[in-house]
């Protein structure tokens, strides 16, 4: 093996740091898809402190569909069926997740009142194209803010479809927080979810839960634009076993995500 100087070694942590960086500029990382979770698979193999490695920025479920998750500023939090907020224990698993670094490439600031169909269509002119992937984080006041948050499930596991028949839904006023998630090119559909995908928390990261509708007073969105996406698949029973072809799959997605 040859010797390197003080130097050369320096030269190759920041080449190898440099690479590392790059590559985690343009990653999402993400664990299953969401056609196994219509199809009931909600036991993954994945713990949440090894999400943790792969990004400080995403959401998705915990095992069983006990809670929204949201990551946010490298702290996983489960928001529960009550709207309440608290950081998940990081030996909990999930059975479908994405994360991202999260360094934003743009910046909005909202300063007239705008609805959840408004502030997509601002974001959406912003981008260069729909053909990526785009990480979004909103922060700011929101007037009303309307969630949704799935209820624990027990095996035999319901389709998706079915279980989100019992979700709980929490009205939020005048509240300050942030919207954080992702908006995914139409064709990702059933890997991940097409189009627009929030989870809220407040700012004393005590509420939240499933976006569903909102009307942001004022705020900044933060815009994360991602070309490479890392999809780890399970190695469980529950996934392997699973029947993941759907001929209504875009039509379930829309209907268990709020439209």
């Amino acid at each position: 093996m040859p010797a390197f100087d003080h130097n050369e070694l320096t030269g190759l942590r920041r080449w190898a740091h440099a690479i590392l960086d790059q590559h985690h500029g343009r990653e999402i990382f993400q664990t299953s898809t969401m056609g196994a979770l219509l199809n009931g698979v909600y036991e993954g193999d994945l713990t949440i402190r090894e999400l943790l490695r792969h990004g400080n920025f995403g959401l998705g479920t915990f095992n069983r569909l006990d809670g929204e998750m949201l990551v946010l500023d490298g702290d996983c939090y489960q928001l529960r069926s009550d709207g309440s907020a608290t950081k998940a224990d990081l030996s909990e698993r999930t059975p479908f997740a994405a994360v991202t670094w999260f360094k934003p490439d743009r910046t909005i600031e909202v300063s007239t009142p705008c609805d959840r169909a408004a502030l997509k269509s601002l974001i959406d002119q912003t981008l260069e194209s729909t053909n990526l992937m785009v990480a979004v984080r909103t922060t700011g006041l929101f007037g009303s803010l309307r969630t949704r948050t799935v209820t624990e499930q027990h095996p035999p596991y319901r389709p998706f479809t079915e279980a989100t028949q019992d979700q709980q839904e929490v009205t939020f006023t005048d509240v300050h927080g942030t919207l954080a998630g992702f908006r995914m090119p139409e064709y990702e559909q059933g890997i991940s979810v097409a189009g627009y995908h929030s989870h809220f928390i407040d700012d004393e990261r005590r509420h939240g839960g499933h976006a569903l509708d909102y009307q942001l007073v004022h705020g900044t969105v933060e815009v994360a634009v991602r070309s490479e996406l890392h999809l780890s698949l399970q190695r469980t029973q529950g996934f392997l076993s699973a029947e993941l072809e759907h001929d209504d799959l875009d039509d379930q997605i829309r209907r268990t995500e709020g439209g």
